[in-house]
């Protein structure tokens, strides 16, 4: 592993931060899904204008073909200027579109991956279930072939920027007789098929993205399935790797930011002796830890984009990561609560463009979606040290 960046590389980096200070949006993000939906996609638009959507996507589906790392590069600027590493954009950006890069036919790719990049769609996940969420292959929602369609009936939950998409990475169950890994397929769904219903759900912070789906004999086209009817479960570990590997880079680098301004804010903010915050010994000690951490999960991702460059695809080893930064975001919320106290409040739009106190309620949720932490654990005992079932 070269732990350094070549010179082309710096040049690359100097480019991005230019162009990410001139053309990065300065009006407030709205909180509205359709006010959502319109900027996002907007804010996709100009990237791929200006010649830097799917940095690492091959030139012939409307990317620049570089390598990871300058795809790393680019969300760490990105994440630095602040920002959103996940917005409804997400999902086809780092979920749909490098799951049908290494899956999709040549047909399927033609037809959404240029879509994806010029900012013209949104994608959703629906993945997850009610009784199968961490425990995924448990999933309900099944599809019965009726000539070249399937018909698809069950439910999804969790499923961010639904409201608002146009296409989604579905998981059905087209066989149930076998072992529960068996008989899924993975497809896309037209979103404004008859028969689909979303409900939005409000989650404790006052983020309204997520939603539950329900499908009534929705008919998606059989020319829709990604892979093979039946294997699906295979082309679902793609896009999970996917997840849990780079496409969180921008948060972590946000993360970093974050702990930044909490030091800048325990030197200047004064106790009611007069002295400074950061002059806790113990204050002190967990900023410095903080900050060790976030060092560490850099790190971690420099190593698991060497090992996927060597590899071709992102492996198992991603868990390690998700587990680490997962764990580091709570301690970081916490953190920011006990040093602010009631100024968490006060000073939410100065400190961070989603307020402290937002910031805490949410980190709670990175150890649950995308695999909960437990999941996580058992993939890096599994398929990365080896250890028995």
């Amino acid at each position: 592993m070269d732990l350094d960046f070549s010179v082309e590389q710096k040049e690359f980096r100097d480019q991005v931060r230019t162009w990410l200070a001139e053309n990065a949006p300065r009006e407030r993000r709205p909180d509205d899904a359709a006010g959502i939906r319109a900027y996002d996609l907007a804010w996709q638009r100009a990237q791929w204008e200006g010649g830097w959507a799917g940095v690492s996507w091959p030139t012939e589906f409307g990317g620049r073909g570089l390598s990871l790392m300058e795809q790393m590069i680019w969300f760490e600027e990105y994440g630095r200027v602040g920002l959103p590493g996940i917005d409804a954009c997400f999902v086809g950006l780092n979920h749909a579109g490098p799951t049908l890069i290494s899956c999709a036919t040549q047909q399927q790719k033609q037809k959404h991956l240029p879509e994806i990049l010029r900012g013209d769609v949104v994608w959703c996940q629906g993945f997850s279930e009610p009784n199968a969420g961490s425990d995924l292959a448990s999933l309900r929602t099944h599809a019965v072939r009726d000539g070249d369609e399937l018909v698809v009936t069950g439910q999804k939950i969790w499923t961010s920027y639904a409201q608002v998409a146009d296409w989604q990475e579905l998981l059905v169950r087209t066989d149930s007789t076998g072992a529960k890994h068996q008989g899924i397929t993975w497809v896309i769904c037209d979103m404004h098929s008859p028969g689909i219903e979303v409900r939005p759900i409000e989650t404790m912070e006052r983020g309204a993205e997520f939603c539950e789906v329900f499908y009534d004999e929705v008919r998606i086209p059989v020319g829709n399935v990604v892979g093979e009817i039946d294997d699906g479960w295979r082309v679902a570990m793609s896009t999970l790797a996917f997840e849990r590997g780079t496409a969180f880079t921008a948060n972590q680098v946000r993360l970093e930011t974050t702990v930044e301004r909490l030091i800048e804010f325990a030197r200047e903010h004064r106790d009611s002796r007069g002295g400074a915050t950061l002059d806790d010994t113990d204050v002190a000690r967990r900023l410095a830890s903080a900050r060790a951490a976030v060092a560490s999960l850099r790190a971690m991702t420099y190593l698991g984009i060497s090992r996927t460059a060597r590899a071709g695809a992102p492996g198992p080893a991603g868990s390690m990561l998700k587990v680490f930064y997962a764990d580091l975001v709570k301690e970081v919320g916490q953190l920011g609560m006990d040093i602010l106290g009631s100024d968490a409040l006060r000073y939410s739009s100065r400190w961070d463009p989603d307020g402290w106190s937002g910031g805490y309620l949410h980190s709670f949720s990175q150890s649950i979606g995308g695999g909960t932490t437990e999941i996580q654990r058992n993939i890096v005992a599994e398929r990365v040290l080896g250890l028995p079932r």
